[in-house]
């Protein structure tokens, strides 16, 4: 019989984190725990969607609130471009407003939440179970509204600077699981054993990284306005970094615009001084991103390119490359980050009107 909570190794509480000689502001062990604990969660996480579909269900929900619900977006698009089970990436306030004919008893549900007490996902879990449907929660704290109310809780310890990797391994997990078992995905466990070094290899990527992050955030620590694109998944992360973190930590205004769209609107917007950041990754999306990268240098000098092809990542596969860009982008953003709001004097931890008041 399944149990229905799942916890990763026990949660480590954030220390202020110490300025080593390589990496400023980081926790290597802090990281490793955190990202080894997302994935000590791959076989619970197998055992329940398996065991929810042979039990009946006919599609799957991610209804997350704000950055959380965002990052399923790349699982749900690989569900949804390799096979015809049905996938719905809904934002969870919006569903509840207005309802889905599509949710019910035969509806397995996925709802992200690092607090595990945010307001939309506490009421569309409530709504989700309400239509008989099965709630799989993915928080940060096993005692929280979200985790306690769930069918099936998994818990893996996380903060701010380290979620990202977190959400996007766990819904990674979660979709070629189902893929799988629907014959679309037959290397799913030479796939979990690449992903189990990953880890690892994303702290070398951010030592390796580092200087480039520095020369990157003193290059743009002055500017108030960014337009970030991106395709594939590494599209979800331009969105996420240019909201949850520009905008939401360190007050700068942005642009997000998938690549596809670039030339349908926002190349109007610029023009010399302003900086595009441009995520390449080495998917089959590449050629979108390119065709942006090649045009901007005519109208800005002001392009800032990080490629996913250019980072080492020995033992990992070129088709499991493909599936995590959008992890290998948000761990040396995070870098970026960390020297960011030294040189600007704005901790990521400030805040004006988020979770200060009640809106």
């Amino acid at each position: 019989m399944l149990s229905d909570n799942f916890c990763g190794p026990d949660p480590v509480r954030y220390q202020t984190p110490r300025r080593t000689t390589q990496l400023l502001n980081f926790d290597a062990d802090r990281f490793l725990r955190i990202q080894n604990g997302a994935l000590a969660l791959s076989r619970p996480l197998q055992q329940v969607v398996e065991t929810l579909r042979a039990e009946g269900a006919e599609n799957l929900f991610f209804l997350g609130a704000g950055g959380a619900g965002k990052l399923m977006e790349p699982a749900a698009q690989l569900i949804a471009r390799r096979c015809d089970f049905p996938v719905y990436l809904e934002n969870a306030a919006e569903l509840v407003a207005v309802g889905s004919a599509n949710l019910g008893s035969r509806s397995i549900v996925v709802i992200p939440s690092l607090s595990g007490t945010t307001r939309e996902a506490v009421a569309v879990l409530d709504y989700a179970q309400q239509r008989g449907a099965r709630v799989i929660s993915l928080t940060a704290h096993q005692d929280s509204p979200v985790a306690t109310q769930a069918d099936y809780t998994f818990t893996a310890f996380a903060e701010d600077d380290t979620s990202s990797e977190s959400f996007y391994l766990q819904s990674l997990v979660i979709a070629l699981t189902l893929l799988n078992g629907l014959g679309r995905y037959e290397e799913l466990e030479a796939t979990l054993a690449e992903l189990t070094r990953l880890p690892g290899l994303l702290v070398e990527i951010k030592k390796a990284f580092e200087p480039r992050a520095a020369a990157i955030a003193q290059t743009i620590q002055h500017d108030d306005y960014h337009i970030l694109t991106a395709a594939g998944p590494a599209w979800t992360e331009a969105w996420y970094y240019g909201t949850c973190i520009l905008e939401e930590m360190q007050w700068i205004r942005t642009r997000p615009v998938h690549a596809s769209d670039f030339f349908h609107g926002t190349l109007e917007l610029v023009e010399a001084g302003v900086s595009v950041l441009v995520f390449k990754g080495d998917d089959a999306s590449r050629p979108l991103v390119e065709r942006v990268e090649r045009w901007l240098p005519s109208v800005t000098d002001r392009m800032t390119v990080i490629d996913t092809a250019e980072f080492a990542l020995p033992g990992v596969s070129p088709q499991v490359r493909a599936l995590i860009p959008h992890v290998l982008i948000a761990t040396v953003l995070e870098r970026v980050s960390a020297h960011l709001e030294v040189l600007r004097d704005h901790p990521l931890t400030t805040r004006r009107y988020y979770r200060r008041l009640d809106y």
